[in-house]
């Protein structure tokens, strides 16, 4: 790793992904399993997956990638939060228990991060999560995101829905959960518990047209075969283009975290060289992934990195979006 003077940054190739501290947290809506890596003296980088996904099934391929962990790891502390119940070895959440709505889950993540004492955090979701940690005015890496509540898919997520009521983790549902992303892992995950973060999310309000007056800086990822892409494509474009990018990654569905997570790297570099956290040797091999002339110039633009901008946590109502 570079010392922190130096103006360069190398890669250490060889490194693996460190341990993890595992935590549970007690919010005023239930417990959430948070698994930390990484120095806690360093700025915050909290994650939220997708739908029936855990921090390790979503963002595994990213992570594990040895120049995505050192850039990382190198700049942050990650704050993996799991969704209710999307843990390993997580009990069955009781039928009793109340669906909780997105703005309950956005104050369990407020909950967390001052339990752990951080008042400015940057962000990584993944389409559910996206949407989730979008409820926080933060900086934010958005994979595959879907901020409106009527689309395409909505139809699929209320079968979804009911499939998982009535008969669990069936193979329709299965199949439902494949067309969104490839996972191994469906068969670890409780029904209810699945069921419970849908019902949150199908109740989710439209909030497209407020992000005109989101002013932190946005990184979107989408892939070009993912049944996201249009909407990631309209989304960006309510979105005040001096503070986003938009990044179509070729050759891949919903899953960008775990199928191209090589793709993410580059504009994450320059995503975070505009708040003075990164900064690439100059003098760069033809098979560095640091290579400019691999940038496009609406991405290294004054405008588009927001370079004046500060990555402050505030929460936004989503009523007021």
């Amino acid at each position: 790793m570079a010392d922190s003077s130096s103006d360069s940054v190398s890669i250490d190739m060889e490194t693996p992904p460190p341990s993890g501290k595992d935590n549970l947290i007690k919010t005023s809506h239930g417990s959430l399993s948070v698994t930390i890596y990484g120095d806690q003296d360093k700025p915050a980088l909290v994650t939220y997956p997708d739908l029936a996904l855990n921090y390790m099934s979503c963002f595994q391929g990213l992570f594990f990638c040895p120049e995505a962990c050192s850039l990382l790891l190198h700049n942050f502390c990650i704050y993996h939060i799991n969704p209710p119940g999307h843990e390993f070895g997580a009990a069955a959440i009781s039928d009793d228990e109340p669906v909780l709505s997105v703005d309950d889950l956005a104050d369990q993540i407020a909950e967390v991060l001052n339990h752990f004492g951080l008042g400015a955090v940057m962000c990584m979701g993944v389409t559910a999560g996206a949407y989730i940690l979008t409820l926080f005015a933060a900086p934010c890496t958005w994979v595959n995101p879907s901020f409106s509540s009527v689309q395409s898919t909505l139809l699929d997520r209320m079968v979804m829905s009911n499939l998982l009521y009535y008969y669990g983790m069936c193979g329709v549902v299965k199949e439902l959960l494949l067309k969104r992303y490839f996972s191994k892992l469906l068969d670890e995950r409780q029904s209810s518990n699945v069921w419970h973060f849908l019902e949150a999310i199908n109740g989710r309000p439209d909030i497209s047209e407020g992000l005109r007056k989101l002013q932190c800086r946005s990184l979107i990822f989408v892939g070009e075969s993912s049944p996201f892409h249009s909407e990631a494509v309209h989304m960006t474009s309510k979105i005040d283009r001096r503070y986003s990018a938009l990044v179509e990654v070729q050759a891949c569905g919903s899953m960008v975290t775990e199928e191209q997570p090589h793709a993410m790297l580059i504009p994450m570099e320059y995503f975070l060289m505009g708040y003075g956290l990164y900064r690439p040797t100059l003098s760069v091999s033809p098979r560095s992934p640091l290579s400019p002339c691999c940038i496009s110039p609406e991405l290294l633009s004054p405008e588009s990195m927001g370079l004046k901008l500060k990555p402050i946590k505030t929460r936004i109502s989503a009523g007021i979006i």
